[in-house]
């Protein structure tokens, strides 16, 4: 098919040309009562486009839903689905549906909506005009052509006249497909979205993209910490060789597992943008589930908590919880079960945790750690506090500090 065909083979061309013919219908209500369709001049065709403008700059200007309603119509018509879209055409029409929230916004509506105007009159007689001439030819081959009506003077009666008549179909044709792209083009630059609903969008997309980071950090804590509690437990139940013991690495796997599984239930519902709520996460104030965790899997871990957990913020108390969980993971998978010291503060302005384990003897020792310590650090930061993590005093400490405020 050649090229210049392709346009009148997608719906988007008629949708666009609809769309043009619908915006002089305003014009076409108020030309019945003057000045008349019925025998209408060239000088009543110039009435008929202008009479409307006040109006239509009026409701622009004082009806901020009028951006929302033509952003909608845009989309729709100029901007269809996939199956019927240009190729090349953004998945994303940039038409803003929402109703203006600044007179840059009333001012950009009105331009719009008498271009929309103008272009939709123009539409409206580029078609009766090139369809009249279609039919006035067809009419010329057997009987004197009749022009009434018509800008363009006809020929005479002649049968040869049947052959002119894909000229003004063409022409047509052409104006539709040109005429669709050019308001596609304007209501991009018109209707887009203003720059305070740009830096919303960016700013939205940003928190979308942080709670992922979030997420993520979420999903290797919880299930880190449950994988390592588990293999942690098998191997100590294979080592002790007693069935009492066993029982109980058994029962802290399953109890640890059910937690994990509940925290990737709640991170899947999140990612797959789920309307349920999901169940809430566990902060400072189950840290008990953590803490037996750890002893289950046969560290000897020393707990100290001072303050009031119930009156720290919930995003300091559910991130806490998270640093802590990555803490107590952290000893267990690099240095087994140990006795380990556990100690949250809850002062005036800060929340302090601190986690220490004695140093295995021949490991490895990194300033850095790996990337849940980093979790840790990150985490920290965001809420506006600090995190230590390495040796200290022969011991291996992860130090956090977060403001309350």
């Amino acid at each position: 098919m050649p090229r210049f065909l392709k346009p009148l083979t997608h719906a988007v061309t008629y949708t666009r040309w609809l769309h043009l013919l619908i915006g002089s219908g305003i014009a076409l209500t108020a030309a019945f009562i003057t000045p008349g369709l019925s025998s209408p001049s060239a000088g009543d065709w110039v009435l008929i486009a202008l009479q409307p403008i006040p109006l239509v700059v009026a409701v622009a200007m004082l009806v901020p839903s009028m951006r929302r309603a033509e952003g909608l119509q845009a989309r729709l018509m100029l901007f269809p689905g996939q199956h019927a879209r240009v190729p090349g055409d953004e998945k994303d029409p940039g038409i803003s549906v929402s109703p203006s929230a600044s007179w840059r916004d009333r001012y950009r509506t009105a331009l719009w909506a008498v271009l929309r105007l103008e272009a939709g009159c123009a539409a409206a007689l580029f078609s009766v005009q090139l369809l009249g001439i279609t039919l006035a030819l067809l009419g010329s081959t057997s009987e004197p052509g009749d022009a009434s009506g018509l800008f363009v003077p006809l020929p005479g009666r002649n049968p040869l006249n049947a052959l002119f008549m894909p000229i003004p179909l063409a022409v047509l044709l052409a104006v539709m497909v040109a005429g669709g792209r050019l308001m596609a083009t304007a209501a991009r630059h018109l209707l887009g979205p203003s720059p305070k609903e740009r830096l919303a969008a960016l700013e939205e997309r940003t928190e979308q993209l942080l709670e992922r980071t979030r997420i993520a950090r979420e999903l290797h804590d919880s299930i880190g910490h449950a994988l390592t509690v588990a293999v942690v437990q098998a191997g100590a139940a294979r080592a002790a060789a007693d069935p009492e013991f066993t029982d109980r690495a058994l029962d802290a796997i399953e109890e640890t597992g059910r937690a994990a599984l509940e925290d990737l239930e709640r991170v899947l519902r999140v990612l797959r943008e789920d309307e349920r709520p999901a169940s809430q996460r566990p902060t400072l104030a189950d840290a008990d589930r953590l803490l037996e965790s750890a002893r289950a899997s046969g560290a000897k871990v020393d707990t100290e908590v001072t303050g009031p957990l119930e009156s720290v913020p919930g995003p300091v108390s559910r991130e806490g919880y998270r640093m802590l969980q990555e803490a107590l993971t952290n000893v267990l998978r690099h240095s087994g079960p140990v006795p380990v010291r556990v100690r949250v503060a809850v002062l005036d302005a800060a929340l302090e945790i601190d986690v220490r384990n004695a140093l295995t003897p021949g490991a490895e020792i990194t300033t850095r750690g790996g990337s849940g310590l980093r979790g840790i650090r990150e985490r920290a930061t965001l809420l506006g506090g600090r995190a230590t993590t390495g040796p200290h005093e022969g011991e291996w400490q992860v130090h956090v500090q977060l403001p309350l405020g």
